[in-house]
């Protein structure tokens, strides 16, 4: 599917949060969703100058929408819950949370709570935004003609996850024994696993998981030369600029929500993603909402930021239950099955993305 930016539809009233959005595939996406009249662009990063040049960039070619660079380290959960505080502290809707941000690849790692640096950061930080977010995005569903919408940035490096999919018992070691990107396509597995349980706890609102292409950013750059090497070779002629890599992130934040399936994986642009080992498992979907729920449970925010909705009301409540064990008089809704999407399949071995 062609994409041309250009015909992103009118965006006024609209507000949109985007992580990691001081370089790479969500500057670009900033820059142009800044170009359709949103009512306001918040981001996250840890580059506080590149922060206030994109805010200064854009205050000066779209001086009516509020921008806002929020400071954040996603390895540090309680800095992910600043800025979430931050943010309902000062908008009071959100149309579209976009979890972007990511690390591919880094050396054996904790992150400052503890847990393996890609899984902690790429998966367990978005998964505490989105749980804090979510009374705003559903005050939001609520309101006329609103179109509340979660888009993570995942990888078609997901399939490279060890074998059972998530090793929970090992979420905090370091897993310094996996090979060349296991614990990148664990992390990225998760996006795909927890958006589509977000699909179908809280219907209200579309969440997908898009695969951004194999981008040239930072992310890749930044890799040893066995990798970037490995990307060059397994992908010679597909290799997408930063402004085409932002193309399905926005295709999923901008489309017509009838094109959208809710819960679906999407390849650039707008293409069912492939699926394979894993990716549809229902139970470790299940099983990991589970788990990152119990592992965010002491983190919230305060009564008169979260404007009241902890615990949920009848207002933010999710709609269904948390797992089948759970007890709870309402019944988890199957999973959405797309078709593969035809041509050539992906192999294992395909390098992951540069946007996640």
């Amino acid at each position: 599917m062609k994409f041309d930016p250009a015909r992103i539809p009118d965006l006024s009233g609209k507000v949109f949060f985007v992580t990691g959005g001081t370089a790479g595939i969500g500057k670009e996406t900033l820059l142009a969703l800044a170009k359709h009249s949103p009512k306001g662009l918040y981001f996250t990063g840890r580059n506080s100058q590149r922060g206030a040049q994109i805010v200064a960039d854009i205050n000066a070619s779209a001086p009516s929408i509020t921008i806002v660079f929020l400071e954040c380290d996603l390895e540090s959960l309680e800095s992910v819950k600043q800025a979430a505080e931050q943010f309902v502290s000062q908008s009071d809707r959100l149309d579209v949370l976009v979890c972007n941000a990511g690390v591919m690849n880094v050396p054996p790692a904790l992150t400052k709570d503890g847990y393996e640096v890609h899984f902690g950061l790429n998966h367990l930080a978005h998964a505490l935004f989105i749980k804090l977010l979510l009374p705003t995005l559903l005050r939001t569903a609520e309101t006329p003609n609103a179109d509340a919408r979660v888009v993570s940035v995942t990888s078609q490096g997901y399939a490279m996850h060890p074998r059972g999919g998530i090793l929970f018992d090992d979420l905090r070691t370091t897993q310094a024994s996996s090979q060349l990107f296991v614990n990148y396509g664990q992390s990225k597995l998760a996006n795909i696993l927890y958006t589509a349980e977000l699909a179908r706890r809280y219907p209200q609102i579309t969440a997908v998981s898009i695969h951004p292409g194999v981008v040239r950013t930072e992310l890749v750059s930044t890799q040893s030369m066995f990798t970037r090497a490995l990307i060059v070779v397994t992908n010679p002629f597909s290799r997408l600029t930063p402004q085409q890599g932002a193309y399905n992130t926005l295709w999923a934040s901008t489309s017509d929500k009838d094109k959208i399936v809710n819960g679906a994986f999407y390849e650039p642009v707008g293409v069912p993603g492939r699926h394979m080992r894993q990716s549809r498992d229902d139970k470790l979907a299940a099983q990991l909402w589970e788990w990152s729920d119990k592992e965010l449970e002491g983190y919230h925010l305060s009564a008169v930021a979260s404007g009241g909705c902890r615990p949920p009301s009848a207002r933010c409540r999710r709609m269904d239950t948390p797992h089948p064990s759970a007890s709870s008089e309402v019944q988890r809704m199957p999973m959405p099955h797309l078709p593969a999407s035809a041509g050539v399949h992906q192999t294992h071995t395909a390098p992951p993305d540069a946007g996640g």
